[in-house]
């Protein structure tokens, strides 16, 4: 059985929506702002990518937002732009047959922050009672499920930045095992203080924008958003004559092992996601032509994902274009990989490889084909996405132009 991809919905600092989103990316246009959802007065940087004036009542048919986090909003608004995409709704598929699966980083931070100040502020109410009803990592997929009456299978992953093709990998598992007819995957993370803070110690966001693989970068920059994919079946989809974007061919996990925030030095993790992705979706290296890189911006993750890539495919790896959609909005956590799945689904679809934005300075350690002069007519046959994550969770995922 061959999976494909069926339905694209995105929620993004630089746009909203499939084809808003892709028009976006290949213009290079960036979504870089100071923060204005935080109080970070005091920190010395203000550096974020935020989702502007978004309001997810007009996603909301059979529940009150009002209800839930900010996260749940972003997961709900993809799922229904993603459905719609694929021309699917609550009529179109037996309920125990379809289900969801979401990678996070943080799930509901927004509810447990609100609680800590009122608790600080010595606001509480009845009401605050139930905020252990808002705040769980479980419910971003239970609102999903409720909203769109899925009612198979229901699962969040929260292996942090590459929790998104962790998403992918699931779902596409669950079909071929024959224990859905369709799955929505995808991610989903909130701008939060208790994120933005983390990174902020770390000393890794940059102080103006993000420039992936470029010898001046000076660290990511925190951004928040959600995407989902529809993957079915390619009988299911050539029955109901559906859009088909591209194949979901196969994927690889791996874990560095090394340390709890940075990567292994020489990438051997990361290759051997690559390796095994390559194996599980029966390509060959030269195959692959193009690579979306995880490319957070940062001097070590730039620098271990290019030897990974080189580990990977030898002197080819100097053939294969690669960018960093994360140059222009941002490092969006567990939403990050499947926002950049959708980019994939499109980069196969319409024969176009979005750039790597705000490069300059070429870094004679990061000397690949980035794509650095805006977007490129290029038609590709297998697709690459890298994702890698604290505690050394990495996790590629491999996509094919669709040939019926």
């Amino acid at each position: 059985m061959r999976v494909v991809v069926t339905g694209l919905g995105a929620v993004t600092p630089i746009g909203t929506g499939r084809e808003d989103f892709w028009t976006s990316l290949l213009e290079g246009r960036n979504g870089f702002g100071d923060v204005t959802s935080l109080d970070i007065s005091g920190y010395k940087v203000n550096r974020g990518c935020e989702l502007r004036d978004f309001d997810a009542s007009p996603y909301f048919q059979r529940q009150d937002p009002n209800s839930m986090g900010r996260t749940s909003h972003l997961a709900v608004a993809a799922a229904r732009m993603a459905l719609g995409d694929a021309g699917l709704d609550a009529d179109s598929y037996p309920s125990e047959r379809a289900g969801v699966c979401i990678g996070t980083t943080s799930g509901e931070p927004l509810v447990i922050e609100e609680l800590d100040d009122c608790i600080v502020g010595e606001c509480l109410d009845e009401s605050d009672k139930h905020f252990s009803y808002r705040y769980p990592c479980h419910v971003i997929a239970a609102h999903v499920a409720r909203e769109f009456e899925l009612g198979g299978i229901n699962q969040v992953i929260p292996t942090a930045c590459a929790a998104g093709n962790y998403a992918v990998a699931y779902a596409m598992d669950a079909l071929l095992a024959g224990r859905a007819d369709v799955m929505l995957a995808g991610g989903a993370d909130a701008f939060s203080r208790i994120t933005y803070t983390g990174f902020y110690r770390l000393g890794a966001i940059a102080p103006d924008i993000c420039r992936p693989f470029d010898l001046n970068r000076s660290g990511m920059i925190p951004g928040e958003g959600a995407a989902m994919v529809v993957l079915e079946s390619e009988e299911r989809a050539q029955r109901r004559g559906a859009r088909i974007y591209a194949e979901m061919a196969g994927y690889g996990l791996s874990c560095d092992a090394f340390h709890m925030t940075g990567p292994h030095p020489e990438g051997d993790g990361a290759a051997r996601a690559m390796r095994m992705a390559l194996k599980s979706s029966r390509s060959n290296r030269e195959d692959v032509g193009y690579i979306c890189a995880h490319g957070t911006g940062t001097k070590a993750s730039d620098k271990a994902e290019t030897k990974a890539v080189k580990q990977v495919f030898g002197d080819g790896a100097y053939q294969i274009p690669v960018s960093s959609i994360k140059s222009m909005l941002g490092h969006t956590m567990g939403a990050a990989s499947a926002i950049e799945a959708v980019a994939c689904a499109s980069t196969l679809s319409e024969g176009k490889i979005p750039p790597t934005a705000n490069w300059e300075t070429p870094d004679p350690e990061c000397d690949l084909d980035y794509v650095t002069s805006g977007a490129r007519d290029q038609q590709v046959e297998v697709v690459m996405s890298n994702a890698y994550a604290f505690g050394g969770n990495n996790a590629s995922i491999v996509l094919k132009r669709y040939r019926g």
